[in-house]
């Protein structure tokens, strides 16, 4: 069985004014981050989408230290950019479309993402979104780690930077162990 993993597309990472914005690479890939969001959902596969949640007055949280306030909880920059938020919407009731917060880079840490995609018996997790040498890089080592089968959508991921995102790309292959497609 297998899932798709989106990851902090939101208006706070892509929108060209969003608080920590990788525009406009991150805009390049809605569209076939879109697609193979619906071909998940249209073939009944679960789709997560593991999005950044900060609370502004979190002084606690080590990324306060490193980065601007971004995806504040049930701030606009927190909802999924552009196309991708319309297809969540419609889907959003279903079973099979899992909204997960989460505080750190991956998708794992502190969450039940592990014990979700094990009640469901999936092996094969299939990542997209941003930035791929950050969230998605923590995600993907995380699932590594923990026995998934790897796919990167490398024209579904995005980063701040050509170098940042090819970095992970190489990483995925050749230290995961994942296919990039």
């Amino acid at each position: 069985m297998k899932a798709l993993i989106s990851i902090d597309y939101t208006n706070d990472f892509i929108a060209g004014n969003g608080a920590l914005t990788i525009a406009p690479a991150g805009a390049l890939i809605e569209l076939a981050l879109v697609k193979l969001t619906k071909s998940f959902i249209d073939d009944n596969h679960l789709v997560v989408f593991a999005i950044d949640a900060h609370h502004p007055l979190d002084k606690f949280h080590p990324e306060n230290q490193l980065f601007p306030s971004h995806n504040i909880i049930g701030s606009e920059g927190q909802k999924l950019y552009g196309s991708l938020n319309q297809l969540y919407l419609q889907n959003q009731s279903s079973p099979d479309v899992y909204w997960l917060n989460k505080r750190h880079y991956s998708g794992f840490c502190g969450t039940d993402l592990d014990l979700r995609l094990r009640e469901r018996h999936i092996t094969e997790l299939h990542l997209t979104g941003v930035c791929t040498d950050n969230c998605v890089l923590h995600t993907a080592i995380d699932a590594y780690n923990l026995g998934y089968q790897i796919i990167v959508h490398k024209n579904a991921v995005a980063s701040f930077n050509p170098a940042g995102n090819q970095f992970a790309l190489n990483h995925f292959q050749h230290a995961l162990g994942a296919s990039v497609i």
